[in-house]
């Protein structure tokens, strides 16, 4: 038995014993981790190039890149380097660092995602009010909102979560630190105190959930009744993006989380460790794909770099 003032690092879940699988967490990540930075930083640049692309739409984008490049970069290289180095530890302020950034760009892509569901609904079912309601002043207000809101959020939630008195011993059953794997770790029912602020947030995640859905109920009734094959095209072309993202976000989240106990090896914790990984390397390609614009101004600007070597 041990308590928190006792706890100088944390022990994170190993994902083999093998070298050989070891060496493939360790190949699957550099390569998602890669494929991540690569994507989004090619999306942040190509919007903050093209001043065409200085809408609404592509700057709530650019900060959703900016937070998946986040929330890789925080949990990623350093189940990378402990691969390498065949060890589990990470500190103990390393862990709390890592969940406050963990939770807070977590949050602040839930925020950022209704955000976007919200400016596809005023510019497909209100165009005519889309300039008064998203205009560059809303946008940057509706952003730091997001981004303020969820680092309150994350900070209420790790000063609380780390305050719990921990004798459960110090290993995470997770490739990085989080509340629910934390609060294993502590005494007694000391943990309900952290449980009961995890009531309402789940309560605030549900309604943006059903906020992006029924804005997107409204999108496809308009979307349908226009009388152009084009303007329906174009209009699809920019929410399913979205509603994939979206998608893809939650059933991560949702398999990692709800899996069954007895689902516990080596392969599917590497398995769920890469799950959790995917949509910020994939989201880059999901918005690029159906989106000529952003394929266009992407493609111009990568012709004009080796133009210029």
């Amino acid at each position: 038995m041990s308590n928190s003032s006792s706890i100088t690092h944390f022990l994170l879940l190993s994902f083999a014993g093998t070298q050989q699988l070891q060496l493939l967490h360790f190949c699957l990540f550099l390569a998602t981790y890669l494929a991540a930075l690569l994507g989004n930083s090619l999306i942040i640049t190509t919007i903050a190039w093209h001043h065409h692309l200085h809408t609404p739409m592509y700057f709530f984008l650019l900060n959703l890149a900016l937070l998946d490049l986040g929330t890789i970069s925080t949990t990623v290289p350093k189940s990378m380097a402990n691969s390498l180095r065949h060890s589990r530890a990470i500190s103990y302020a390393g862990c709390v660092l890592q969940l406050f950034f963990l939770v807070f760009l977590i949050a602040a892509e839930i925020s950022l995602l209704t955000i976007m569901a919200y400016d596809r609904y005023v510019a497909i079912c209100r165009p005519l009010h889309y300039g008064t309601l998203l205009g560059s002043r809303a946008c940057a207000h509706l952003a730091a909102a997001a981004w303020a809101s969820a680092g309150l959020y994350a900070l209420l939630h790790t000063a609380n979560t780390f305050s719990l008195p921990l004798c459960q011993g110090n290993a995470v059953h997770q490739f990085f630190c989080e509340i629910p794997q934390i609060l294993k770790l502590s005494c007694s029912t000391a943990y309900l105190r952290e449980v009961w602020l995890l009531v309402p947030s789940a309560c605030v995640v549900f309604g943006c959930f059903v906020f992006i859905v029924v804005s997107y109920v409204q999108i496809f009734r308009a979307v349908l009744r226009m009388p152009s094959e084009q303007g329906r095209h174009k209009a699809f072309a920019t929410c399913l993006p979205h509603l994939a993202v979206l998608s893809l976000f939650i059933s991560s989240g949702s398999f990692a989380y709800l899996k069954p106990p007895s689902i516990s090896s080596p392969f599917w914790n590497l398995f769920v460790s890469v799950l959790y990984s995917v949509p910020p390397a994939v989201n880059p390609l999901i918005y690029s794909l159906r989106n000529q614009e952003l394929k266009a101004a992407l493609s111009k600007l990568l012709t004009g770099c080796f133009q210029k070597q």
